[in-house]
């Protein structure tokens, strides 16, 4: 069955969560009340990649009713607001701004009552919860890390959630600015949100008062951002999981953004969450759609799907499909342009619109049948990764003189690979009352140079949405006392971030990963049946094969002698059992996919 989204919907966006290729559950398995939360990958639409933030709510709610009325039935049951559904639509508001935002007197975000005006007379999302749980759907909100930089300048009272007046402790009222972290603000939106301190009280009385009220609203998900990949915070995701832990309301949570994310780093979250990022934002290029090939084969090898998360399980997340009409990233407009991914490269990124079918085990392996072999240039990249990956442990200290030194990975300081990709220890001169006080709170960390005299620091969380198209060794900007451009070097080896607390790393990647080659995956139904999916990310049409004894490795413990079924796009069948080899020509950009009885 075949599907073109943009012709479905001709008159609103339309783009879907995409989590690893997986496939429809029914109806009745998607509408029963689970014992375990996200016992299936949730599926849904998300307002971001065609409105950007600028959303109303009549335009939400048209987007929900189609949702309804169109794959409801096909198991996609979350409707989520995207970023920024409090700020003011108006002169100079754009993604970056500040000073715009609507916050309650506790320092905490509220709809604009403009674009959202059942949110007036304190009803926040309410009333918009209870339309969308009308149309048997799941209501969902995007978050930010920690509090807004608008309410620490207001210098907002905390609630007590508890006694419904202000936080006390020792004596004294807190406020926003006693909790805000000032030197951890979200690399790329700095002037919006920072770091709350979780080791005081009140900094856990503002996070618990956010997620209560979430949850008196109605809210079935929570996509929390700047707190995962380069912006890792792990102390404020494991205290808004305990928050959700206690609430009466089930709520799914979900962690963004997935910039640089590894199987290690995502073992550290997976187990307080349901979904997490592993992949930058997603858009409407094939750059994009083939770069998650090798992700996605990652995070299978390392047995993350489907694996313990929140009160349920957890599943990796490659970003929403970016079908339909669209907006453009940072954009202060609504959807003006349809997806510029063809109909095949649309399906290749999203082969499995079938129900009544859910994987129960997967593995992924490349197609036996090479007919071109592809050159691929490697390059160096600047990456973080878990402090526990035995391979972050490549950093020594390099003297250059009494007064210099550098810190260099040291795989490269034979030369077999060219120059060594080296740092500069920045020698600081404390001078002023700002340098007294960040110099007494990062002891023992340092400012890192491109060059001796470089006035440009290694940055651990580079202001970027959008990763998958850049290849740097470093990004580096003017220095500032912020904890993302400071680093702590360990006598084991380790370069430690004190933005995330993760460790950076050296690594070689081709610098077109994932746009060349052939891929061949295979998963199971819950009936027996096995699907076959081929995927040609060449630019030119190639035959993909497999062999029919090779599908026994998504049953185990079973052998596969024989094979009957039909390719979904074409509609075409095999004719006969086939027992030695399944083989079709896969056009450009373009995929196949099988359903098939085996014996």
């Amino acid at each position: 069955m075949e599907l073109s989204l943009s012709t479905s919907l001709p008159s609103f966006s339309f783009f879907l969560f995409f989590f690893l290729l997986v496939l429809s559950v029914s109806s009745e398995a998607s509408r029963r009340k689970d014992e375990e939360r996200a016992s299936t990958p949730p599926r849904g639409w998300n307002s971001y990649d065609s409105f950007c933030w600028t959303v109303s709510e009549e335009e939400f709610l048209q987007n929900a009713e189609i949702l309804s009325q169109k794959l409801h039935a096909q198991g996609y049951e979350y409707v989520v607001v995207d970023y920024l559904w409090y700020r003011r639509k108006v002169p100079g508001a754009y993604v970056d701004s500040l000073g715009f935002d609507v916050i309650d007197e506790w320092g905490r975000m509220i709809p604009d009552p403009v674009r959202w005006p059942s949110s007036r007379g304190g009803k926040g999302f309410t009333e918009v919860a209870n339309k969308v749980h009308s149309m048997g759907l799941k209501f969902g909100i995007h978050t930010m890390r920690g509090i807004s930089t608008q309410a620490v300048n207001a210098k907002t009272p905390i609630l007590d959630t508890t006694t419904g007046s202000a936080y006390q402790e020792s004596g004294r009222v807190w406020h926003a600015q006693d909790i805000g972290m000032k030197e951890k603000v979200c690399a790329w939106m700095q002037h919006g949100f920072m770091s709350v301190n979780t080791d005081l009280g009140a900094g856990k009385a503002f996070l618990r008062s956010l997620y209560q009220q979430y949850a008196s609203w109605g809210v079935d998900f929570i996509k929390n951002d700047c707190v995962f990949g380069d912006d890792l915070n792990i102390n404020e995701i494991t205290y808004i999981s305990e928050v959700l832990k206690e609430l009466d309301r089930p709520i799914l949570y979900s962690l963004s953004p997935g910039t640089s994310v590894t199987p290690d780093m995502a073992k550290a979250v997976s187990g307080l969450s349901n979904l997490y990022r592993i992949t930058a934002d997603d858009w409407d290029s094939w750059g994009d759609v083939a770069s998650h090939f090798d992700v996605a084969r990652d995070f299978s090898a390392a047995k993350m799907i489907g694996a313990s998360g929140l009160l349920g399980k957890s599943w990796p997340d490659l970003d929403m499909l970016p079908l339909g009409y669209l907006t453009d990233p940072g954009s202060n407009e609504g959807p003006h342009r349809r997806s510029r991914l063809n109909l095949k490269e649309q399906r290749t990124q999203f082969p499995y619109i079938r129900g009544s079918s859910s994987p129960r085990g997967r593995k992924h392996r490349r197609s036996g049948m090479y007919p071109t072999r592809v050159e691929e240039s490697e390059v160096e990249v600047l990456g973080l990764t878990s402090c526990k990956d035995p391979k972050a442990s490549g950093w020594l200290v390099k003297e250059l003189d009494q007064d210099l030194e550098q810190i260099c990975w040291k795989e490269n300081m034979e030369g077999r690979y060219g120059e060594p990709f080296c740092l500069y220890k920045r020698n600081t001169l404390v001078e002023s009352d700002e340098e007294i006080m960040y110099g007494s709170q990062y002891q023992g960390a340092l400012h890192l140079l491109a060059s001796e005299n470089a006035k440009y620091c290694l940055n651990a969380s580079p202001r970027r949405k959008i990763t998958s198209r850049e290849f740097t060794r470093g990004s580096f900007s003017h220095c500032t006392w912020n904890a993302n451009q400071m680093w702590e070097f360990h006598g084991n080896g380790t370069l430690i971030s004190s933005y995330s607390g993760l460790c950076a790393i050296m690594k070689k990647v081709k610098a077109n990963a994932g746009a060349a080659g052939a891929r061949s995956w295979i998963a199971t139904g819950r009936s027996g049946e096995i699907y076959l999916a081929f995927f040609n990310l060449n630019p030119d049409n190639m035959v993909i094969a497999a062999e029919v004894s090779d599908l026994a490795k998504a049953l185990p413990g079973q052998s596969v002698t024989s094979c009957v079924g039909k390719e979904i796009w074409s509609g075409s069948d095999l004719g006969r059992p086939t027992n030695d080899t399944i083989a079709t020509m896969v056009g450009s950009h373009d995929s196949a996919l099988y359903v098939l009885k085996c014996n």
